[in-house]
């Protein structure tokens, strides 16, 4: 019964992509614009839904990094519909001929960008990926097919009945953005295997998830990796800089991806840099794991173990190594790193280049937080998920990489001989 209506879901969705494929532009603005207004005027419902979720998150421990992600409040609303409005000021991708070229027979030859089709996003405790994923779909021409986390069901729930209402009044397809009601994991069994109506698979959440999809879709996935970022503090970096830099990447937001989980520090730093970030840390209630050469400097941190720097904590824990080298660092990076973001703090242009060129991931900071790899920052406007795979799309995904290509060929009468 639930996979008929996973599928009957597919087979509604895959109609209201050939409408979305060809709306205007100023149609897909007007629905989202609209989308935002009703975020708006129903945010006190939304957050009752999300009270609901808050209070089962709690009663069944999730942790506080956890339950900020989950946590839904005026303000957050508000920018979620900020960025919906956000997008229509964006030029919409969808059509743009690229590399028009002449033949020596007269044919040209370009590429235009169009949407993908139908996107199915499975993602866990975050309600604000639900209206980033409808808003920039939209905009791309793509219909949208979500599957939330247990955590979050009420908040989703809410969320994408306001927003869907919304755009239908805007004249597009209802089922343009369809969410997934059920929790049952059957239910992603079904949706992984959709090929018939899906084009793309995009999970976003924790390494258990990401894998699950992996392993098991039949459908095409646009991986969204985790996070086990890392910042380095260079023997020529700036002090007050690196203190800043390391307390903001692990602590703004700990439990997203692109907070640091691993702090390595060059030799000639360490006796001066570590117990001044340490300091900062312990006051933000951060606990530290390092080696034996941080752990001469902080006597009072536990021990870092192989298992701590391969992991992504989610959480209010670093670890820390100090490392003789740059060198030693982009190769402790390279062996524990996931590809997502890494930085270094330095006052070197020649370090920071070879840091730049050494070190394989989506995104490489020279003096910047961890916390900027992101669609918004980047000015993408939302994004629907950080890409670490290096086929398609690499880094945040905004409206760009929801699109595909098809050739397009202008002839005057043109056959082949």
């Amino acid at each position: 019964m639930l996979k008929r209506e996973i599928e009957e879901m597919g087979k509604k969705a895959k109609e209201a992509a050939k409408v979305l494929a060809v709306l205007p532009s100023c149609k897909k603005d007007k629905a989202l614009k609209k989308m935002a207004c009703a975020l708006r005027e129903k945010k006190d419902m939304i957050m009752e839904a999300n009270d609901r979720d808050m209070t089962e998150g709690r009663e069944k421990g999730l942790s506080e990094a956890l339950l900020d992600r989950l946590l839904l409040t005026a303000e957050r609303i508000t920018e979620m519909a900020d960025g919906l409005e956000a997008l229509t000021a964006l030029p919409d991708p969808v059509g743009k001929v690229d590399s028009l070229t002449t033949r020596p027979n007269g044919l040209q030859v370009g590429k235009m960008q169009v949407p993908l089709g139908v996107v199915g996003m499975i993602y866990e405790a975050r309600p604000n990926v639900t209206v980033d994923a409808a808003g920039l779909c939209i905009k791309t021409g793509n219909a949208v097919i979500l599957r939330g986390g247990s955590e979050a069901i009420n908040s989703n729930l809410a969320i994408s009945k306001v927003i869907s209402h919304a755009a239908e009044q805007a004249g597009l397809p209802e089922e343009s953005v369809q969410l997934i009601e059920t929790t049952h994991r059957d239910a992603v069994g079904a949706m992984i295997r959709l090929n018939q109506y899906l084009d793309v698979l995009i999970p976003r959440g924790g390494a258990g998830l990401i894998n699950m999809v992996l392993e098991n879709a039949s459908v095409p996935v646009l991986e969204t990796g985790v996070g086990n970022c890392h910042v380095y503090i260079d023997g020529e970096a700036q002090l007050k800089m690196a203190v800043d830099i390391t307390v903001n990447s692990k602590v703004q937001r700990p439990g997203v991806c692109n907070a640091a989980e691993t702090l390595l520090v060059h030799k000639d730093m360490a006796e001066e840099f570590l117990p001044l970030v340490g300091k900062e840390l312990l006051q933000e209630g951060v606990e530290l794991r390092g080696c034996e050469k941080t752990r001469a400097i902080l006597p009072h941190i536990s021990k870092a173990d192989e298992e701590d720097y391969e992991t992504e904590f989610l959480d209010l824990i670093l670890a820390i190594r100090v490392v003789n080298h740059l060198g030693e660092a982009i190769d402790h990076i390279q062996t524990y790193g996931s590809g997502h973001t890494e930085a270094i703090v330095t006052e070197s242009y020649t370090n920071s280049r070879a840091f730049l060129a050494g070190v394989d991931a989506a995104a490489v900071n020279v003096n910047a937080s961890t916390r900027f790899t992101d669609g918004f920052q980047y000015g993408l406007g939302a994004e629907i998920g950080i890409s670490t795979q290096k086929l398609h799309a690499r880094g945040p995904m905004g409206l760009e990489e929801l699109t595909s290509t098809k050739f397009i060929v202008y002839g005057d009468g043109q056959i082949r001989e």
